[in-house]
């Protein structure tokens, strides 16, 4: 008999929003320490600057706005765990979108402030089931939010290498979703039973095809910790680089990752 079909995880909207406002908050107060000197800085994203990056952090609660102002589709065809695989397709779009920001908006924290407050509406006046039609198809505005936490955690860490001792701190549950939402993406791209990865204290799956361990220590086990799960799935960091920095711990035939990384391109 097969094994039973895992159900997915559940966030809770009301966490999930906390998390999400309390990481931009994160962000707006290390913006507005920012000299222009520092604005200027390049970024680890292609010819990105630091003004172009932060213009960009807005998006990741002002795309809310947008696709609730889109016809709400008939019905759902579209999984949370879908929307990791299917962002590279806006790839083009988003820099462009974030080169206009940074020219429209020389004051980012009022840019950053509308956005906050727009996003803060939304979420008071929409139900958390109301579909929304994104690149993974038509998901749950609850389920869409849970995304944001994936796209705050990594633009905070793309803005923390990109000017030195800016140390923005990362929310704990925002960490805690985003680490989970990309360890769950990882067991649907390579599903199976005989890899365990471990991302103390916020994920563990089992993925990739083989054997599948029942009991006691699995023989094919990888462990890390959750900034460098993140670099890892969001190609921030190699494979190869974060074991050779002993960033990784991999053990057993199957524990080798890199050709399942990243998970978003």
């Amino acid at each position: 008999m097969p094994p039973a079909r895992k159900r997915p995880r559940a966030y809770d909207p009301a966490r999930t929003r906390t998390a999400v406002l309390a990481q931009f908050g994160n962000v707006r107060a290390a913006v507005r320490s920012l000299t222009p000197e520092q604005l200027a800085l390049p970024t680890r994203l292609g010819d990105w600057t630091v003004r172009e990056l932060v213009a960009h952090v807005g998006t990741a609660l002002t795309a809310v706005d947008r696709l609730l102002g889109e016809p709400e589709p008939a019905r759902q065809d579209g999984r949370l765990l879908d929307w990791p695989f299917a962002i590279g397709a806006d790839a083009d779009a988003i820099a462009g979108t974030a080169r206009r920001l940074a020219a429209e908006h020389p004051d980012l924290d009022a840019h950053l402030a509308e956005a906050e407050r727009r996003f803060t509406e939304r979420l008071d006046t929409r139900p958390g089931a109301r579909l929304l039609p994104t690149s993974a198809g038509a998901l749950p505005l609850a389920d869409y939010v849970v995304t944001r936490t994936v796209e705050l955690v990594v633009h905070t860490d793309d803005l923390n290498a990109a000017v030195p001792g800016l140390e923005v701190p990362y929310d704990r549950q925002a960490l805690a979703a985003a680490t989970r939402l990309l360890a769950d993406a990882l067991a649907v791209k390579a599903p199976g039973g005989s890899t365990e990865v471990r991302i103390p204290p916020y994920a563990v799956v089992q993925c990739v095809e083989g054997p599948r361990h029942t009991r006691g220590t699995p023989p094919n086990v990888v462990e890390t910790d959750p900034l460098t799960w993140v670099r890892l799935a969001t190609g921030r960091l190699a494979w190869k680089d974060a074991l050779d920095g002993a960033k990784v711990s991999a053990s057993g035939e199957r524990a080798d990752l890199g050709a399942l990384l990243p998970l978003l391109r």
